[in-house]
């Protein structure tokens, strides 16, 4: 009986040292001698989107693929590679899906203008539909029609109320 406590201690404190190292692994620090280095570092892993997550930037991101742009990033920055250079190594490799402001281009038309489309279409059927109620409401009685809904009213009217 100890030896089935003892080895389930040993079990989960096993599995609890595996946990602890392998959230450690997944935190790698980056160092810089220069601050503006660092500053440009932070500012393209908030600016590049990480392709595994769906709305990550690569800072945010514990995905595999995250932490190797992360480290192509650092080496292109401690390598002085300037903005427009990054920004083209990550476009040509992953397209403008990395990035999470795309240029205005033929190819992302949909996605900048979209939106605004969508917009504009629900208010056009919004304003239809308001239109087409107005309509309706406003329609007058026909004579008959007048007389029957008069009948109707009043014989609603003569019925006892139990």
């Amino acid at each position: 009986m100890k030896s089935s406590i003892l080895s389930k201690r040993l079990l989960s404190g096993l599995l609890l040292l595996i946990f602890v190292l392998s959230a450690q692994a997944a935190i790698v620090a980056f160092k810089f001698t220069d601050p503006a280095k660092e500053a440009r570092f932070r500012k393209f892993g908030e600016e590049l989107r990480c392709l595994v997550c769906q709305n990550e930037s690569l800072a945010d991101s514990n995905a595999e693929l995250a932490l190797d742009l992360r480290r192509v990033l650092y080496k292109m920055i401690q390598n002085n590679a300037t903005d427009k250079e990054i920004i083209a190594f990550m476009v040509d490799r992953y397209g403008d899906f990395v990035l999470y402001k795309p240029p205005v281009k033929p190819t992302t038309w949909l996605l900048w203008f979209g939106p605004f489309i969508l917009v504009a279409v629900g208010l056009f059927i919004l304003i239809r539909v308001i239109r087409n109620t107005r309509k309706q409401a406003d329609t007058k009685l026909t004579e008959d029609e007048q007389k029957q809904l008069d009948s109707l009213l009043k014989n609603k009217k003569e019925e006892p109320r139990v």
